[in-house]
This record gives C-alpha cells, structure tokens and sequence, in this order.
C-alpha cells in the first residue's frame, strides 16, 4: 500500500512572481502544472524529507537560522519538450524555517535574464522585516 504525502508546507507568492508566470505561460503553457510538479518533487522533498537531488541552492547572501532564500535550477518544463530538468527557467523563493512557509519570489527565463533579481529579494526581506 502506497501512502499518500500530504504537504505540510504552505505555498504563496508575491504579485511580481504572479506576473511572470502569467508572462512566461504565454510561451510555455505548461508552466502552471509544471510548478505544482516542483512543490511535491523539489521543494518538499529538499526541506521536509531533506533529500538534496541538485536542484535546489540556497542562495547564501539571503540566509539565516530562521528562513532560506533558494533558486530552483532544476526545473523541468513540459513545453520545452527534450530539455528535461536543463530547461533554463528558473525560480526564487522565500522558505520560512519555522512556519514550513514558501513564498514564490521570482520566476525567470535563462535566456532573458542571467540571474536572480537581488533587489527584489532585498526589497521582501525587508517588508517582511526579515533582514
């Protein structure tokens, strides 16, 4: 018998990531489903079951003993169909130690932008007081 894993973390966003999974849905149209994949098979298995599969890296500049600020580069995508987990999107999130909290921050696309946008991290962390 198989048994079912429940999430124990909660899931949400700030409005910037919504707009870019809006964006980037008009090119890759599996992305929303894409994402609720990489809740249950990257997130959870890296800060519940602390199982590390090289997709997760916390990004040490936005750390502390209380939350994580990880990006997701393992990210497989349907619509980028042969790419696998290579599939360049990327994603930043907030994860709050304690409340077992994700906060989607950032959603992005390889090709178009290089790397996280640490402003907006920066501007989170300090509207949560965090920092």
């Amino acid at each position: 018998m198989q048994s079912q894993i429940t999430s124990k973390i909660t899931y949400s966003s700030i409005d910037s990531f919504d707009k870019d999974l809006k964006r980037l849905a008009k090119k890759f149209p599996s992305l929303p489903e894409d994402l609720e994949l990489v809740k249950r098979a990257v997130i959870e298995l890296f800060h519940l079951k602390k199982i590390n599969n090289q997709a997760v890296f916390p990004i040490p500049d936005f750390c502390s003993e209380t939350f994580q600020v990880c990006k997701i580069k393992k990210f497989a995508c349907r619509s980028l169909k042969g790419k696998g987990v290579k599939s360049g999107v990327r994603i930043t999130y907030f994860f709050d130690l304690q409340k077992l909290e994700v906060v989607f921050l950032e959603m992005y696309f390889k090709a178009d932008q290089e790397n996280e946008d640490r402003e907006r991290i920066r501007e989170y962390l300090k509207s949560t007081k965090c920092k």
